[in-house]
């Protein structure tokens, strides 16, 4: 569990005791709902990392949204959109390994996840990861409800795939943006895990290069 859920919780669960003590047990019951909800949402399960080579995993549990053409610093790139609702999970993992190269976040609005709009005008974080010869961008955007967004991590950080790097609280949308080339596995309406969904595979040529580079760089020492 994420350490948040208790700092909803346990003030709340003291609330209900304090009210069951003095009053009843039927005036205590919403208190102690909501408690049991954030112990709930704030849950942090385990997840099988997929091995393949260049595969591309969902940063996050939710529904995929929008599968579209953008550009990126003059590049061509892919964005698939998952939004989370209230009953997912909300831990987010990194989309694959490498090193984090940037890391912007930017205040906004706070737009239903939903509307397209809010890829731009939302609260965000915008997060590039490179690694395999090839970058991969994921955005923490809040939505409606979600008025915190949580990332664990600092720039020259090395990050593994399916790690964990931080969370949104309560409903909210990730963008990933990855090459053009890359071989997407997902389509819209899929429903993907974080850590575990495989999205797709980054272009063979980047995993060849990054691999190559690796290995003249090990040979060198």
């Amino acid at each position: 569990m994420v350490r948040d859920g208790y700092h909803y919780a346990l003030p709340l669960l003291a609330v209900a005791l304090l009210i069951g003590w003095l009053g009843s047990v039927a005036l205590a019951l919403p208190a102690f709902l909501l408690a049991a909800f954030f112990l709930w949402f704030f849950r942090d399960p385990e997840r099988t990392i997929p091995g393949e080579p260049g595969a591309i995993v969902s940063p996050a549990d939710g529904k995929v949204t929008d599968i579209s053409p953008v550009m990126v610093n003059g590049a061509r790139g892919t964005r698939i959109s998952i939004f989370l609702n209230v009953f997912n999970v909300h831990v987010n993992r990194s989309p694959i390994a490498g090193v984090i190269r940037d890391v912007a976040y930017r205040k906004g609005q706070y737009l239903n996840a939903m509307n397209p709009a809010s890829a731009e005008r939302n609260e965000q974080n915008a997060v590039t990861v490179e690694g395999d010869g090839q970058s991969v961008q994921f955005k923490q955007i809040a939505g409606l409800l979600a008025r915190r967004i949580v990332f664990n991590k600092k720039i020259g950080d090395r990050v593994e795939r399916g790690e964990r790097v931080g969370l949104i609280k309560f409903g909210s949308r990730v963008d990933v943006v990855v090459d053009a080339a890359s071989s997407l596995q997902i389509k819209l309406g899929d429903h993907v895990k974080g850590g575990s969904s495989i999205l797709g595979y980054l272009p063979a040529a980047g995993r060849l290069a990054g691999t190559a580079a690796t290995q003249a760089g090990q040979g060198a020492q």
